[in-house]
């Protein structure tokens, strides 16, 4: 019998972004677990020569916005390179579907933090990332226009951070924002480079996953090596997962003291750690 909270029974449809990555992978696993998807290519435009990389990439998710806000029900985004675990769609949603102030919740979570965790064990959080995310028809309506903020902030030629911003401005306006209890799966693409010339890690994994994954991300190559590159890729993600936890970046000191219910975020973040899966 189908879980209702599930995920394949709770969101309309899948759109994922793409340039010129191989899909195929991918998509095999969504059609093999029910998921109605589209696949969204972006289609090199003459204007997008001066473009940055990371304004090319809002682009193609403002497009599957668009397609999420006409929706009926809430519609997961994943980019090509996005590694989804074995039991991907039976997995539960990490927020309630009565609560109808849900924005996003981030199903891989890069650099995240929690808030606030229910007595249902649904955690408000932040994350950056925009590798696999859930949305609701209504933040994806107001998530249009933070590519005009960005156009006219940023500019369309100059890198831009949009995907940290999520957060803030959804929650600007009303809404709430959901990390999971652990990943749904993995950043399986290879090092952003644009992201380490502007200073940041251009490696980015997820701390702790679900279950093991449905297939070989790209990074861990094809060669006879490349069990040994993925299991130092999760090592390192774990270990700088729960480094984070112990020097309080996942949950930080002042959120514990103004909390009403302390405890509760407190075993929330030791929980998700206490697991033997790399």
């Amino acid at each position: 019998m189908s879980n209702k909270n599930s995920l394949i029974e709770s969101i309309s449809s899948v759109f994922i972004i793409a340039y010129k990555e191989d899909t195929t992978i991918l998509e095999k696993i969504l059609q093999e677990k029910g998921f109605n998807y589209e696949l969204m290519r972006q289609k090199h435009q003459p204007e997008y020569k001066s473009y940055s990389p990371s304004y090319l990439t809002l682009l193609n998710h403002k497009n599957a916005w668009i397609k999420a806000s006409e929706q009926e029900k809430p519609s997961l985004i994943i980019e090509a390179d996005f590694v989804p675990v074995i039991n991907f769609g039976s997995l539960p949603l990490p927020f309630n579907l009565e609560n109808h102030n849900v924005g996003i919740a981030w199903l891989y979570t890069c650099a995240p933090q929690i808030y606030t965790v229910s007595d249902e064990n649904y955690a408000q959080g932040f994350s950056t990332s925009a590798v696999a995310y859930i949305l609701t028809p209504g933040a994806a309506l107001q998530l249009i226009e933070l590519e005009n903020e960005v156009r006219l902030n940023s500019g369309t030629d100059n890198y831009s951070t949009w995907d940290s911003t999520i957060d803030e401005f959804l929650r600007s306006r009303n809404f709430q924002n959901f990390v999971p209890f652990r990943n749904y799966g993995e950043h399986g693409g290879l090092p952003n480079l644009e992201h380490s010339r502007f200073g940041l890690s251009k490696v980015h994994r997820a701390d702790i996953l679900y279950d093991k994954l449905a297939f070989m991300p790209i990074y861990a190559g094809v060669d006879k090596f490349q069990i040994w590159r993925l299991f130092g890729e999760r090592f390192q993600a774990r270990l700088k997962g729960i480094l984070r936890l112990l020097v309080g970046k996942y949950l930080r000191l002042a959120i514990v003291r103004n909390s009403s219910f302390p405890l509760r975020l407190i075993r929330f973040a030791i929980l998700r750690q206490l697991s033997l899966r790399i």
